[in-house]
């Protein structure tokens, strides 16, 4: 494809926000639109925004030429691309607002009445993944699995569906937000309530797909250009299995309990994927993967910037959102430089090593009557992440840093009637219950029989536990060699000083007499293989020194 046409650069770009605040859209995306506008004013393109959500970065007068704080409708677009003046449009950066907006504008169109390009990939190819039947057909002309199902238009089409997959089956709803109307089905009784709740809100189509409950759920990023120039960018991996909206569950990057053979399986299978389909700048892939050998299903592809492509570009150092700008714009990847070398361009593979763990954050507490299990709907209302080296680290300072009362995987911090119960039935808590379970002697392999969570895992789980209980059995001041291993397993002095009877500021006096300190380590993206330059840094016990020696600069 070397040679590709490229289309002339647009003049006056518009880009499309996520849409008024709600769960599935609220700050995820203001990320990718504010990297966004700034790579197209880089390249002297004027650009206007349209999102109501005045809660973000994207919207301060200081980003985008204009602003226009409406509803992501059809409707109030065609105005502005009138008024404005605009010659292209971006879809990809609002999330599924956007592109459901964009393919509105397009069949209705609106944007061939105004001359209006756009950019990225093609309309076609986001209609592609979006609609769950063409999805299916496209990645079975190359051979790619996919979960046996039907897309279907009514309710009677879909108990025929269910039916003829057989229980229990996976209902989930086409162009769907975070989710919304999905769920298993399990039960004959369960079938009508969760075809009405899966058509509810004007949903037109439903697929109704073969149940790969405790399976493996695994994320590429994935990065093409008009040339077909293609790389992944980073894997991550869901601790809860199949099940579990990707926003509802702890996720590590890079992936951790799988082994070469079934990463460069995933890489090979999404390459091509992403190819056959089309997609020009970022896109996320979802996988489902067998836990007891190599068979896989495509869940999904999202033909966008995700909540997943802030987590991954955070979590590597690579601009996701602003290459993905560029190289809507016609750029190749080796045409983008990298900005955290300055020396190398963007067509490369991130290597990773550190951890990087993300936790979400719920507030059920506030919605009256609402149920505490969480699915395949979205619930959570944000997120925080973690950088460490190890995941006992990361999982400690992602439960500390959501504010909920906690001072890291304490086991005793919530109180279970039914241990068991709460193990097998997830909610916002359930990683405290796998933690107690530990600690109360049920083995590894029942807690993975009731949770289908990774026995890698809940292994990086136990060394925690055991020296909670350690510490609450020892007094202050600690011996040196077991203050180093507690700070590196993740513990705040916080709470060694609460476990061990002390004040923080006594065991933090103590914890430097030994000269145990935290070092802060650089996100280089290329693990060392090449100098870099960039003030990305996080603390962690487990470096032996500085990537960075401290400067007199003033600090933010």
């Amino acid at each position: 494809m070397f040679g590709v046409y490229l289309p002339r650069k647009p003049r006056r770009v518009m880009v499309l926000g996520s849409g008024a605040l709600q769960i599935g859209q609220a700050g995820e995306f203001d990320y990718s639109g504010s990297q966004a506008i700034k790579a197209l004013r880089e390249e002297g393109i004027a650009t206007v925004l349209v999102n109501p959500n005045i809660a973000t970065i994207q919207t301060s007068r200081e980003l985008a030429d204009r602003i226009y704080l409406v509803a992501v409708t059809p409707e109030f677009v065609e105005k502005i691309i009138v008024k404005e003046g605009v010659d292209a449009i971006a879809l990809s950066f609002g999330g599924q607002t956007a592109l459901n907006c964009g393919l509105a504008l397009h069949d209705s169109g609106i944007l061939a009445k105004h001359g209006v390009q756009v950019l990225g990939t093609p309309i076609e190819s986001i209609r592609d993944t979006e609609d769950r039947r063409l999805f299916i057909e496209r990645l079975t002309e190359i051979g790619v699995r996919t979960a046996r199902s039907r897309a279907c238009h009514t309710a009677d089409a879909a108990r025929s569906a269910i039916r003829e997959i057989g229980l229990p089956v996976m209902l989930r709803g086409g162009y769907a937000l975070g989710g919304k109307g999905s769920g298993i089905v399990r039960l004959e009784a369960e079938i009508a309530a969760a075809l009405r709740r899966s058509f509810a809100g004007g949903v037109t189509q439903v697929l109704v797909e073969e149940c790969l409950e405790g399976w493996k759920e695994i994320e590429y990023e994935v990065v093409r250009d008009a040339r077909d120039n293609c790389v992944t960018v980073c894997n991550m991996e869901n601790f809860d299995p199949m099940g579990i909206h990707t926003g509802d569950s702890i996720v590590v990057a890079p992936c951790q309990t799988l082994n070469d053979a079934e990463v460069q399986l995933l890489r090979t299978v999404a390459i091509r994927t992403i190819r056959h389909l089309g997609i020009v700048g970022e896109c996320n892939i979802q996988f489902a993967l067998d836990p007891v050998g190599m068979d896989y299903r495509v869940i999904e592809v999202n033909a966008r910037l995700s909540r997943s492509s802030a987590l991954a570009s955070k979590a590597t150092g690579y601009p996701l959102a602003y290459v993905a700008a560029k190289l809507a714009l016609g750029y190749a990847l080796t045409e983008i430089p990298n900005g955290i070398t300055r020396r190398t361009t963007a067509f490369f593979e991130p290597a990773l090593d550190y951890l990087v763990c993300k936790f979400p954050r719920w507030d059920l507490g506030k919605f009256w009557g609402a149920s505490t299990l969480i699915g395949s709907e979205m619930k959570s209302v944000g997120e925080v992440m973690a950088i460490g080296r190890t995941f006992a680290e990361v999982i400690q300072k992602a439960v500390r840093m959501l504010d909920i009362g906690v001072r890291g995987l304490d086991p005793d911090a919530f109180h279970f009637d039914d241990l068991r119960e709460q193990l097998r039935n997830p909610t916002p808590l359930r990683i405290f219950a796998v933690a107690q379970a530990i600690r109360e002697g049920i083995g590894i392999d029942e807690i993975h029989e009731l949770t289908r969570i990774d026995r890698w895992f809940l292994h990086a789980i136990e060394p925690v536990v055991k020296m909670h209980g350690r510490l609450a059995r020892s007094a202050s001041p600690l011996p040196a060699e077991m203050l180093r291993d507690v700070k590196r397993l993740g513990f705040s002095d916080q709470a060694i000083g609460m476990l061990t009877g002390a004040a923080a500021e006594t065991v933090r006096a103590a914890r430097k007499a030994y000269g145990i300190e935290s070092r802060f380590a650089q996100i280089d993206t290329m693990a060392g293989e090449f100098p870099a330059d960039t003030n990305y840094l996080y603390a962690t016990y487990h470096a032996d020194g500085c990537d960075v020696a401290p400067s007199r600069h003033k600090k933010v």
